[in-house]
């Protein structure tokens, strides 16, 4: 399903490397990568863009098949085994020598404290060298996406690391942590880092020295945080920057129209979803004292009853979007249309549900949404807040930016009652979104869980995926799963964005629906 829906709706736009000339690449985004260490936050924008720097084992290709990168190839000696031989002669930028040494200390480094991506590696048992250029990756049973599991892990050199007293990830749910990968990088990737201002500017160049074959032509990178959306469009209409990661859909049209320009306008895989704290037995932010309305059923269906999911796709997306009433949407493994229903809009029994749960007024919560993560996520959240107070509800909007907005809502303290997220399956396939944001959390499963919510059912079943090779039988499992989470109105499923870019029309690159934007596929001329 997933190549099919690839070859019919990803943009892609063919290169001519063989006759490009060295240039120069400007672009900008609403908000920030945050850091450079690429396991500090399993967030697409901060792994996409550590990407440039960073190499995987495997990584996706321009159809977003994996294909080999570090690791030349691999195999199964057996069910349980996954083995790796790396490229020999590969440098990381500061001219160390990558090796077995290095994949084992960046397992090690992922899996351990303030990682945010060793979700990936739940499966794992252990990890051993073989030799200098060969590792075994050995799983607790048989995993049949592994490979796909492990695509936006960069690998890190262990003698960089510990050199500069970084051998653990800086815990950005902690504002202000900081270490020496935070600011610095130094990888096996196509771009080294240059001049690295959070907040404002990153500069990139050119690794000459890098392994693989150049389809870009790029001496040189700037990347501009530029959060206001008519600041941004102002620039690159005015050839500031030579292209936009985020557009605002209400100026599509205007970009379309302007000579010079292009748009780029494809399905992406992210959910966006709202979610609410179950796990307290009183809210953080509530007007509501010594109990949890979010844990009864009947308020978690009433929420999802007045979300009018149809309006937020015309008036705020502009028809963007696709609504939605599943954790992942169309293009994952798993999905499938007949199952892909939202709870009914239906205000009027909200109201009554709410008044059956002892809540004929409502109540009042906090709504956290961040203003520089998702395509109109500020305006999207201020319209669920009216929609609610059409049903009783006093919901008070904090928005941030997404810096803050992630070091409050996410592990380890979870600080949050009522919030948006939005998840992109990183492995394409719907357990890694049922995983890791429905799992019960135990430290790897439900890390991304931001509310708490717990069902041993559920959990069953996501063991049963994990390790299932037969693929109806594993669909199956998947499509109960996904109804345990719309029956218990777990969440609010609202919809998949699309993907649009904007850019100057000397530049050619590569959309993805994964919204990954690497920089290894851009010429400009």
């Amino acid at each position: 399903m997933l190549k099919r829906m690839l070859a019919t709706s990803l943009l892609a736009f063919g290169l001519s490397t063989a006759t490009a000339t060295a240039a120069t690449f400007r672009w900008a985004n609403d908000g920030d990568a945050n850091s450079m260490d690429p396991y500090t936050r399993n967030e697409t924008f901060l792994l996409s863009f550590t990407q440039n720097i960073y190499d995987p084992l495997v990584r996706r290709n321009r159809e977003l098949k994996v294909e080999p990168a570090l690791a030349a190839s691999w195999e199964q000696p057996d069910p349980l085994t996954w083995r790796f031989h790396l490229r020999p002669n590969v440098k990381f930028h500061g001219g160390e020598a990558l090796t077995a040494d290095d994949v084992l200390f960046s397992y090690g480094r992922a899996t351990g404290p303030g990682s945010q991506i060793n979700g990936n590696f739940s499966t794992v048992k252990e990890v051993k060298k073989v030799d200098d250029l060969t590792v075994d990756f050995i799983t607790k049973a048989p995993n049949p996406i592994f490979v796909q599991e492990i695509t936006q892990w960069g690998i890190m050199s262990k003698a960089w690391c510990e050199a500069h007293n970084a051998t653990q990830p800086a815990d950005l749910t902690k504002v202000k942590e900081e270490n020496y990968a935070t600011r610095n990088a130094n990888g096996t990737g196509p771009f080294i880092l240059g001049l690295r201002e959070p907040d404002r500017r990153t500069t990139l160049r050119n690794n000459p020295a890098w392994w693989d074959k150049p389809e870009h032509n790029l001496t040189d990178v700037t990347f501009n945080v530029i959060s206001a959306a008519n600041t941004r469009v102002a620039a690159l209409l005015s050839g500031d920057v030579d292209m936009i990661y985020t557009v605002p859909p209400q100026d599509m049209d205007r970009i379309g129209r302007t000579a010079g320009l292009k748009l780029a306008v494809g399905p992406e895989l992210r959910t966006i979803f709202f979610g609410f704290d179950q796990s307290r037995p009183e809210l953080l932010k509530s007007d509501v004292k010594g109990k949890n309305p979010f844990q009864d059923v009947r308020v978690r269906r009433a929420f999802n009853m007045a979300v009018d999911a149809k309006a937020i796709q015309s008036r705020v997306m502009r028809n963007q979007s696709h609504s939605t009433g599943l954790m992942y949407g169309p293009g994952v493994n798993g999905y499938t249309a007949e199952s892909d229903v939202r709870i009914p809009y239906d205000p009027d029994g909200a109201k009554k549900l709410l008044a059956e749960a002892g809540y004929p007024n409502g109540f009042g919560v906090t709504l956290d949404c961040p203003n520089d993560r998702y395509i109109n996520d500020e305006a999207i959240c201020q319209a669920v807040t009216n929609m609610l107070a059409r049903i009783g509800m006093k919901v008070t909007l904090n928005a941030q930016t997404r810096l803050q907005y992630f070091a409050q809502i996410s592990n380890p303290d979870y600080r949050t009652s009522f919030y948006m997220l939005g998840w992109t399956p990183t492995t394409y396939d719907a357990l890694n979104s049922l995983f890791n944001l429905a799992g019960t959390r135990n430290g790897v499963r439900g890390v991304f869980n931001d509310g708490g919510w717990s069902n041993q059912e559920f959990d069953g079943l996501l063991d049963q995926i994990t390790v299932e090779t037969d693929p109806a039988k594993r669909q199956g499992q998947i499509e109960r799963a996904s109804k345990i989470i719309h029956d218990e109105a777990a969440f609010i499923p609202l919809h998949q964005q699309t993907v649009v870019w904007a850019y100057r029309s000397n530049v050619e690159l590569q959309q993805m629906a994964d919204n990954y934007f690497p920089l290894r596929y851009v010429t400009v001329k």
